[in-house]
């Protein structure tokens, strides 16, 4: 049996929400200008979301003082990073594969708003059974 991709229908409608963003506004802006927008377009398309959640860490089982804060969490399940950088790196993607692990959530996309086309990237917790 062939496997569906995680959580399709949600990371559209997020992916398709970061497009309306970035037509809208396009690129040029500050990080903070997107993460409005793109919470205020959340709202308007009934997409549960938390905003800057926190996550905690853990080493041997205690939890540490320090923790990560993720722009957004969608549907309880989607860790949402967003960037407005003129491009992304192995280092964006290893902030995500983090947050991902802290949580043991499976999937996370990172958005950058920064380049002329919208560009994103779905990134999987191969770590999560």
């Amino acid at each position: 049996m062939v496997e569906g991709i995680l959580y399709k229908d949600e990371a559209y409608k997020i992916i398709g929400a970061a497009f309306e963003v970035h037509n809208e506004l396009k690129n040029g802006f500050l990080e903070p200008v997107y993460q409005e927008a793109i919470q205020k377009e959340f709202v308007l398309q009934g997409i549960p979301f938390q905003k800057e959640a926190l996550i905690s860490i853990y080493y041997k089982g205690d939890k540490l003082d320090k923790y990560y804060k993720a722009d957004f969490i969608c549907y309880n399940d989607i860790i949402i990073e967003l960037k407005a950088l003129s491009d992304l790196t192995s280092e964006h993607e290893s902030q995500l594969i983090n947050y991902l692990k802290a949580t043991n959530k499976k999937l996370g996309i990172l958005i950058n708003f920064g380049k002329p086309s919208l560009q994103y990237k779905r990134i999987i917790n191969n770590l999560v059974t």
